[in-house]
């Protein structure tokens, strides 16, 4: 089992929702975690409040769809913290829409390039530059290595999600393709489909619209962020653990 005491391990979209937990989750661990986000203030105030638990983290603004940014960041991780043990690719955005709306036959409206492109540029472009640069610190590094990627069981499909459904189809299909590449490295790869989840993202639904996901869970209740966080560690903890995507969904399975 991997212990996960003085691992430095790098989580995505640390600032808030998901990624807090998980940080806070892996620090309870005795992991040293590098918080990476692009919003400084957020970030600023979760590495404040890990800090004030006298957990090790240090904190980078980072936008990881920015190839250069992701480079240097992960440089500088190197030369402040130590050499990567792992990753955790959660930063993803949500931009809902239908492909294309119409009444009476009329077409009226779509959904737009600029929406498509800030999906994929987070939730699936900002995974793979995270990977390479994960990848080969660990290679560099001559040990062994873990890259959990954040799916999402829409990955199947979801009405007014072809944007976060393509991306987080990709993200399981790197996953899958990574476990299989790095597995000569001693690097596991492997992914969490969450259902609906209780976040800053999921809060922002009608709540008469969330009443009707409730009731469509078989376990009629949405999950919490320590469900995620949970599983985040198991993948770490289980060296036997690679190339596979665990659904975390109340058996909701779109």
């Amino acid at each position: 089992m991997m212990t996960l005491n003085h691992k430095i391990i790098a989580v995505t979209g640390a600032a808030q929702g998901l990624g807090r937990t998980i940080s806070t989750s892996l620090c309870e661990k005795g992991a040293i975690v590098v918080l990476l986000d692009i919003n400084q203030t957020a970030l600023q105030n979760t590495a404040e409040q890990l800090k004030q638990r006298n957990f090790q983290v240090h904190h980078y603004h980072c936008d990881i769809a920015n190839e250069q940014q992701v480079r240097d960041v992960f440089q500088q991780v190197k030369q402040d913290v130590g050499d990567l043990d792992g990753l955790v690719n959660n930063a993803g955005v949500t931009r809902d829409g239908l492909l294309v709306k119409a009444s009476e036959d009329e077409v009226t409206d779509g959904l737009s390039l600029s929406h498509w492109q800030q999906v994929i540029d987070i939730n699936l472009t900002g995974v793979f530059l995270c990977g390479r640069e994960a990848a080969k610190a660990i290679i560099a590094a001559d040990k062994p290595g873990v890259i959990v990627n954040i799916s999402s069981i829409s990955r199947h499909g979801n009405l007014g999600q072809s944007n976060y459904a393509a991306a987080k189809a990709g993200v399981a299909a790197l996953t899958t393709t990574w476990a299989k590449e790095l597995a000569r490295y001693n690097i596991r790869c492997a992914a969490i489909a969450p259902g609906f989840i209780e976040t800053e993202m999921t809060q922002a639904i009608k709540p008469q619209i969330l009443d009707k996901i409730k009731q469509s869970i078989p376990l009629k209740s949405m999950g919490q962020p320590e469900h995620i966080a949970h599983s985040v560690v198991f993948i770490f903890e289980n060296d036997y653990i690679s190339g596979r995507i665990i659904e975390v969904d109340g058996a909701l399975r779109l």
